[in-house]
């Protein structure tokens, strides 16, 4: 099979407080998925795959995009050759990875995208495009047969990155602690995306984009507006966490050498 690069949409999330479902990010989506697309969706990571699939026909459909969720098809992997893109969605990474093992979905998309099929991702979906679940934000609802999930970027993401609250009174860990327990046993980076924001990969280059808004005001118009730091926060062992802002160049992460269940000495 010939290999091409990867065109990869990686979305934190696909719902902003206040606006509809993938509306925050649509004019980004319309953008990069081909004009009239056949989009193969795969809705595995929430229970109700016809009413999930649904709600992403309601968002695409009025842009000329035609949304055909896998499970519709006798065989998953089947859909996927009749596709122009693939979009997974969020919900559990448990779930939606058990699942991808189940229907043979997790090496059939990965094959199919290292061939040149567009993949957008959102939450869930876009951990799947990650090495391994190790960064997901999610409870263990279901054990998968592994980890390990497609890998189309050599790095970690973790999507819906929450900064810490210094008014807050909670004692569990926060996000950026998380982290950097996970980096102290792997030594591999971790790109934190906020609501908002999302991740373009084109090939061999790579930039985070997005905004954190919200509507200015509930009883008007949709106006946006940028609220609090950038789209994204870089975490490395043994450095301080980087602010990304929209725009990013972060095309050296493609290169990075991941070191799993690697502990900091």
């Amino acid at each position: 099979m010939r290999k091409n690069p990867v065109n990869l949409l990686l979305l934190s999330n696909s719902t902003q407080h206040g606006r509809g479902y993938l509306e925050h990010a649509l004019d980004t989506v319309t953008a990069f998925l081909p004009a009239g697309a056949r989009l193969a969706f795969v809705p595995y990571a929430l229970a109700d795959h016809a009413t999930y699939t649904a709600r992403v026909r309601d968002a695409l459909e009025p842009a000329g995009i035609g949304v055909h969720g896998v499970h519709e098809h006798a065989d998953p992997v089947a859909a996927l050759d009749a596709a122009d893109a693939v979009f997974i969605g969020g919900g559990n990474s448990f779930r939606l990875l058990s699942a991808l093992h189940r229907t043979g979905l997790r090496d059939a998309v990965s094959g199919a995208v290292r061939a040149g099929l567009p993949y957008m991702g959102a939450s869930a979906g876009t951990n799947m495009a990650a090495p391994t679940l190790r960064t997901t934000n999610d409870m263990p609802i279901v054990q998968p047969p592994s980890f390990e999930a497609l890998g189309l970027v050599p790095f970690q993401i973790n999507p819906h990155y929450l900064d810490p609250d210094p008014d807050s009174t909670h004692k569990g860990e926060t996000r950026e602690e998380r982290l950097a327990e996970f980096l102290e046993e792997n030594d591999v980076p971790v790109l934190g995306l906020r609501e908002g924001s999302w991740l373009r990969v084109e090939g061999e280059a790579a930039r985070v984009e997005g905004v954190r808004a919200r509507p200015a005001d509930l009883g008007g118009p949709a106006k946006i507006r940028r609220t609090g730091p950038g789209p994204a926060r870089l975490f490395t062992r043994g450095a301080a966490p980087r602010e990304l802002a929209a725009g990013t160049d972060v095309s050296y992460l493609l290169t990075t050498a991941a070191r799993f269940d690697a502990p900091a000495r």
